[in-house]
């Protein structure tokens, strides 16, 4: 599909920034309301308060909540409690510093001031105080003012636009071709995903999650990280997808790939299986049916931790330890 054709107006992929029904979940309690898990520019636990607090359902307001999130003093302190706290709708506080300009303008200000005052502005230098008073003799609202003197920087319009279109294409993916993107985002995005903790079902998934929560503070950085991919583990198995048991003859060794409507995971997920072994493993595998467990590791010169780790997933299948009959079983 060529991402430049999805349309920006599509309201189930603009839905998925209010709520998850669209993905087939409601709600979840790791997840929490929106289906924004996993969408570059809201996939942070600050972002998706943001779309909690301001229900955005246009796509204009999107690029408001780009402007920010990248902006200095922006949301925090001060967009935010204009929308939250005073009603203000989402659409007048100020987002990009285009916005200012542009709304000046439309107050009927002239176009250099506007510009001067943006210029301003966007930098953290403030409001002159001539401005002020020009501003409200343009019956410009006192809040906006305010708001004005409080940000320290602002993102460009051009910059929020690209950002949201890029995320917004992704989200199309994610309801339209849920499996494609689960396998790329895997493939490519996770940083600390594990075949282990995360593709025996969802309710191992769980109790890894719940042992990692007990934890708070104290979790290591891949701990961390391996958290942030649990979540959107959590999400496909709410969704209704699966993983397949890890096949060392179909498996891809960096990426994921989809077979008979799952997921096969990559070689490189198996704990303590790096990228390089885990092409050596799958370059072996394509020369023929592994014998024995030593002619695996002979093949492929994986580690015996990693091979016994391997064994005890079943990924191994009933490979025996070595080529070698016993006596026992040549009488047999």
């Amino acid at each position: 599909v060529d991402p430049q054709k999805i349309p920006l107006d599509d309201r189930d992929t603009m839905s998925i920034f209010t709520s998850s029904e669209v993905l087939g979940f409601v709600d979840d309690p790791i997840l929490g309301p929106t289906g924004a898990v996993a969408i570059p520019e809201f996939n942070t636990k600050f972002t998706r308060g943001m779309l909690v607090d301001t229900q955005p359902h246009e796509f204009d307001i999107l690029l408001r909540l780009s402007g920010f999130s990248h902006g200095t003093d922006v949301w925090l302190g001060n967009a935010r409690d204009l929308i939250v706290d005073q009603g203000v709708p989402v659409g007048q506080a100020i987002g990009c510093r285009d916005d200012i300009m542009l709304f000046l303008i439309s107050c009927g200000m002239p176009e250099k001031r506007a510009f001067k005052i943006m210029e301003s502005v966007r930098k953290g230098k403030g409001l002159k105080e001539e401005w002020k008073t020009e501003m409200r003799a343009h019956d410009v609202p006192e809040w906006y003012i305010d708001s004005c003197l409080k940000i320290k920087y602002m993102f460009p319009k051009a910059h929020a636009a690209a950002y949201v279109m890029m995320a917004f294409r992704i989200a199309w993916y994610k309801i339209f071709y849920p499996l494609a993107y689960y396998a790329a985002y895997f493939s490519i995005r996770a940083s600390a995903f594990s075949y282990e903790l995360m593709c025996q079902g969802q309710e191992k998934l769980l109790h890894y999650m719940d042992e990692y929560r007990k934890k708070g503070d104290a979790l290591s950085k891949k701990e961390q990280d391996s958290m942030k991919d649990m979540k959107i583990v959590q999400e496909m198995y709410a969704r209704g997808y699966d993983f397949l048991p890890l096949d060392l003859y179909q498996a891809d060794a960096r990426r994921f790939k989809i077979i008979d409507g799952k997921l096969m995971p990559a070689l490189s997920t198996i704990e303590g299986l790096g990228e390089k072994a885990a092409d050596a493993v799958m370059d072996a595998a394509k020369e023929g049916k592994f014998l024995s467990k030593d002619d695996f590791r002979d093949r492929t010169k994986v580690s015996k931790t990693v091979i016994d780790l391997m064994d005890d997933l079943g990924i191994l299948g009933d490979l025996p330890e070595s080529n070698q009959l016993s006596l026992f079983d040549l009488v047999g």
